[in-house]
C-alpha cells in the first residue's frame, strides 16, 4: 500500500516539476522565474525525499537538506541582486 501511495505522489511531483519548468522558461517577467525555480527545487526536494522513504536510505534525506540550503541561499541572493542590482554591498 506505502509502495502505490508513494508511486503516486511521486507522479504527481513530477507533473508538478514539469509545469514548473514550463514556468520558468515561459515566464513573462524576472519575478516570475525566480519564483518558478524557487518552487522547482522545493518540488526537488519533495521527490528526494520520496525516493528516501521508498528506499529506505538516510543519504536522500541528507542530500535534500543539502538542496533546501543551497536553494534559500540562492533565492535570497536572486532576490537581492532583482531589488538592488548588486549582491555585495
Amino acid at each position: 500500500m506505502l509502495t502505490t501511495v508513494l508511486m503516486v505522489v511521486s507522479v504527481m511531483v513530477g507533473l508538478a516539476l514539469v509545469l514548473n519548468t514550463i514556468r520558468l522558461l515561459a515566464g513573462p517577467s524576472t519575478a516570475d522565474r525566480i519564483l518558478a525555480l524557487d518552487t522547482l527545487y522545493i518540488n526537488s526536494i519533495a521527490l528526494i525525499v520520496l525516493l528516501g522513504l521508498y528506499f529506505s536510505s538516510d543519504m536522500y534525506f541528507e542530500s535534500a537538506l543539502l538542496i533546501a540550503m543551497l536553494g534559500f541561499v540562492s533565492t535570497a541572493a536572486l532576490a537581492k541582486y532583482l531589488l538592488r542590482g548588486d549582491i555585495i554591498e
